[in-house]
């Protein structure tokens, strides 16, 4: 059940994160707005770290790992946010979704134990998200969407080596030492030399967008976290449902449509959900 609940967590702030990134790249350009939700998380977490993350738990396995996921989490988010520029929420997020499902085949490929009631409910529910995300895009060329589209399979491959990655650490380390990586590396190769070469633009009335998509990240990593301690692929694959909840908000914010398959993917997530948390209880 705290796998399930985590999962859930994150999916929510992950949601929130995208579409406030998705509005904020649109106004300030994708490198400017990966800048600042880097930067912006890196001081969220700086103090917190020094002070109650224990240095004995970074042993040379620990670390690799931990770089893993900040290297991939950076380089995928750089690349999602040039995507969500093109493209609408929904089609980018209906590729990059399928990273729950790619870090399961991580785990279990590494010995992870599933039951195969589990593991049916989960393939549902990845279904359910995949559909609940994607939706045709009128509003930009057929040329545009294809190649946010084509942008999107790289990020969904990245994020789940970070989900791996992050689980793995989670279980022999504090969650917080796997924060501070990415907003590092974003912060020291995207952050200071933008704005060394006058390229940062300042956010500007953008800024509670950043802010968000920041806080959204951080606590998104918190809450997957925790409910990967208890089960790395039933929270990656849960926590996938950000998809399907930017979607939503998509629809309700900036006006993209749901479509009946998008409503049949919501429909099927939420059963998936419901049979996963008797499985778990």
């Amino acid at each position: 059940m705290i796998a399930l609940l985590g999962g859930l967590g994150a999916a929510l702030c992950w949601a929130c994160a995208a579409l406030c990134a998705s509005a904020a790249s649109r106004r300030m350009g994708s490198a400017s707005t990966l800048a600042w939700v880097m930067g912006l998380g890196l001081a969220m977490i700086g103090l917190p770290t020094a002070l109650l993350a224990p240095g004995r738990e970074l042993t040379p396995r620990i670390v690799g790992l931990i770089a893993l996921a900040g290297a991939t989490n950076v380089v995928g988010l750089a690349i999602e946010y040039v995507a969500f520029r093109r493209g609408k929420v929904g089609v980018v997020s209906a590729i990059a979704s399928t990273e729950g499902v790619i870090a399961a085949v991580i785990a279990v490929a590494f010995g992870a134990h599933l039951a195969a009631s589990t593991a049916v409910v989960l393939l549902v529910v990845a279904c359910g998200v995949v559909l609940a995300a994607a939706h045709a895009d009128p509003g930009h060329s057929s040329t545009s969407g294809a190649r946010s589209a084509v942008l999107a399979i790289p990020v969904a491959l990245l994020f789940g080596v970070t989900l791996y990655a992050t689980g793995r650490v989670g279980s022999e380390a504090s969650v917080l030492w796997v924060l501070v990586p990415a907003r590092l590396f974003g912060t020291a190769f995207l952050l200071v030399p933008l704005r060394l070469r006058g390229e940062l633009r300042w956010p500007g009335r953008a800024l509670p967008l950043v802010a968000a998509a920041g806080a959204g990240e951080v606590v998104g990593i918190i809450s997957y976290e925790l409910g990967a301690r208890h089960g790395i692929a039933v929270a990656a694959v849960i926590s996938s449902q950000f998809a399907a909840l930017a979607a939503v908000g998509a629809f309700v914010l900036l006006r993209e449509r749901l479509t009946r398959t998008q409503l049949v993917g919501l429909a099927t997530i939420a059963v998936g959900v419901a049979a996963l948390a008797g499985i778990q209880s």
